[in-house]
């Protein structure tokens, strides 16, 4: 493999990839410890808001704690960059700014942090490999066309489920097959009331913020991973928020399907997802009405057709991240794009909220995400998740409701809601 004889040869010239990590959480500290174990590949610099937790995993991964610099300051981290040290910030946007890092991961989580790391990575044609996926789905589009225009970098990394899907899908449509619908596993049944105060103690024993457990058991990140699969494949939500049926492995390949063939679906090409035990998997189901596929099909995997699963048992999120690290700085390729806007995911109240109160955000007691096309959260003035907190609300919304322009004032001062608004744009004039 190209990749692995590139990382072999940084590793005997004793120059591995240079790696900055942004946010120490338990994915960005998973990642480090993985890129510890890769030759050809080290982490440098890592920033977190709390420079102690930065400064504590580098002493987890071996190094000497004399050898780790804490600054804000570029000259003072480039030059201990050049004695071979190692780098330590709260200040995000420097790990930007540093000469020997070749690309950064952004693992923050927090949508206006990663909006501005991608869009300096960007603009200093630095690769930037997004584990924030919420950024993504919210302003994805624009940082893709920016990136393209300023022959720069960016990517959704690898090992989250949108990578596993999207290798799937193109696997798929280089064997010839229609893709009926790409899913995932989630691997719980999905609780609407949600809130970090009730996955507190959860969240300690799996050593997770609990802001982030809540938003996954409340259906938010599984909405956002397929709006991020959907941006990048074309593939659409058959319904708003998607069927999630609990379908097992077994049966998968019945339920996941149009329903004129006995599925759930009025339309071929959909994103979806199982609460049945099959995460952390995720699946496509593709259809050929050529006989001769159908035939070698029956004869290699014994399947009937003319639909056919392909199921990846995993997807191990940081674990699998270095290899868009690794394509991103020696092949120069991207793992994940929004190509369009073909999919939102908008904000639903968790509880009545009453004229005049600002909202908090992703993961918190106020709000969820809940996927629709494009064009419907267009043509219902929908507010997308990433620019909802610190709104305001206009009105009284009742729990389970919609916000929407008419309900909620965005906080305009926000730097990811001015990118959104140069996206929105965009979108208006390609239509």
């Amino acid at each position: 493999m190209e990749l692995i004889r590139k990382l072999q040869q940084r590793q005997k010239d004793n120059n591995p990839v240079s790696v900055g990590i942004i946010g120490c959480g338990q994915m960005g500290s998973g990642l480090a410890h993985t890129i510890n174990n890769i030759s050809g590949m080290q982490v440098n610099a890592l920033a977190d808001i709390n420079p102690s937790l930065a400064v504590s995993l580098f002493t987890q991964m071996g190094y000497p704690p004399g050898d780790v610099v804490i600054t804000e300051k570029a000259g003072e981290a480039n030059d201990a960059l050049k004695k071979g040290r190692f780098v330590v910030t709260p200040d995000a946007l420097l790990l930007t700014d540093l000469e020997r890092i070749e690309a950064n991961v952004e693992v923050t989580g927090v949508t206006d942090v990663g909006a501005r790391v991608a869009l300096t990575s960007i603009e200093k044609r630095k690769p930037i490999i997004m584990l924030n996926v919420e950024t993504d789905v919210t302003i994805g589009y624009l940082l893709n066309q920016r990136a393209r225009a300023n022959n720069a970098l960016y990517t959704v990394a690898s090992g989250d489920e949108p990578g596993v899907c999207k290798m799937l899908w193109e696997q798929a449509l280089l064997m010839g097959f229609e893709v009926v619908c790409i899913g995932k596993g989630k691997n719980n049944e999905t609780d609407f009331d949600a809130t970090p105060e009730g996955c507190a103690a959860e969240a300690a024993s799996k050593d997770m913020n609990p802001k982030i457990l809540a938003s996954f058991k409340d259906g938010t990140k599984t909405m956002v991973e397929m709006a991020a699969v959907s941006n990048s494949t074309g593939l659409l939500p058959d319904v708003p928020g998607m069927h999630g049926p609990k379908a097992e492995l077994d049966d998968l390949l019945k339920v996941f399907r149009p329903k004129a063939d006995g599925g759930i679906f009025d339309i071929r090409g959909t994103v979806d997802y199982s609460t049945g035990r099959i995460a952390p998997g995720i699946f496509v189901i593709v259809y050929s009405a050529d006989k001769r596929i159908q035939k070698d099909m029956k004869f290699i995997t014994h399947a009937d057709g003319p639909y056919y699963l392909l199921f990846r048992p995993y997807h191990l999120c940081d674990l699998e991240t270095p290899q868009s690290i690794a394509e991103a700085v020696l092949l120069h390729e991207v793992t994940v794009t929004a190509d369009n806007m073909n999919s939102e995911v908008c904000t639903i109240s968790k509880r009545n909220i009453k004229a005049g109160e600002k909202i908090k955000g992703i993961g918190s007691a106020d709000i969820y995400g809940k996927i629709y096309t494009f064009r419907q959260a267009r043509q219902l003035n929908a507010i997308p998740i990433g620019i909802a907190e610190n709104g305001v609300a206009l009105a009284e919304i009742p729990k389970g409701a919609l916000l929407t322009r008419e309900n909620l004032v965005p906080d305009r001062s926000s730097f990811i809601y001015q990118l959104r608004e140069e996206q929105d744009k965009l979108t208006n004039q390609d239509g």
